[in-house]
């Protein structure tokens, strides 16, 4: 189950129960925003990044699925639903499939177990509306420094200079993530390096100065479990 998150045993019991598991590509997508959702998935292995792309092409993500995590949209009723959001894969792995009538059925029939994952679906939800707040509150830079720290919070490791953050990200793949472009944060990354904010070597980065970033964003010291990536 998500790494975050604690579910009962009858929950993680039925997640576990795939009609069947699927290998996942680097640089496809399990689904896209407008198909009409007909299977919830549990990642196995790999990563996956769920965002959205703007009409006039501007890619937003918002978070970063690796093993145990749901992915994918639900309602409990008869009710037709679409994709809202992108689900891209961004490192070669393997999913379970569910079939959404199958779960739909399973959860109908025990209100706890289905009261628990609406819990972790709305969890979901809570982490992208502080993502969009940080964009719409404090534009470009502080989508950029909030970005960073829900990195050190899913992928940091502390070291003796600071905290490193284990996962290897292009600069796009950041920008995507501020909803910018590459060239805008190359120059953010460059002005955090030259004021020894930052380091970067071999396509990772170190926070020396995780209070800089937190105090320029007016950090609201939000629980973990909302200020991460994954």
């Amino acid at each position: 189950m998500p790494g975050s998150q604690s579910v009962s045993p009858e929950l993680a019991n039925i997640l576990s129960t795939v009609d069947h598991k699927m290998p996942i590509k680097k640089n496809t997508f399990l689904f896209q925003q407008g198909e009409t959702v007909s299977e919830i998935y549990i990642i196995l292995s790999g990563r996956v990044q769920i965002g959205k792309i703007s009409p006039d092409g501007r890619e937003l993500t918002l978070r970063i699925c690796t093993k145990h995590d749901i992915v994918g949209e639900l309602a409990l009723d008869d009710e037709e639903i679409k994709y809202i959001l992108n689900a891209k894969v961004m490192e070669d792995g393997e999913v379970g499939v569910i079939k959404k009538q199958t779960l739909d059925e399973k959860l109908l029939t025990d209100s706890k177990l289905a009261m628990e994952f609406l819990k972790i679906m709305n969890l979901n939800y809570r982490r992208d509306q502080t993502k969009f707040r940080d964009l719409v509150l404090h534009g470009k830079k502080g989508a950029l420094y909030s970005t960073l720290i829900r990195l050190s919070n899913s992928y940091g490791e502390k070291k003796q200079d600071g905290i490193l953050l284990n996962i290897n990200l292009t600069n796009q793949e950041l920008a995507n993530f501020c909803g910018t472009s590459r060239e805008s944060v190359n120059r953010l990354l460059n002005e955090l390096k030259r004021n020894e904010i930052i380091g970067m070597e071999k396509g990772k980065i170190t926070i020396y100065d995780l209070d800089y970033l937190k105090d320029e964003i007016n950090c609201e010291n939000c629980p973990i479990v909302l200020c991460t990536i994954d």
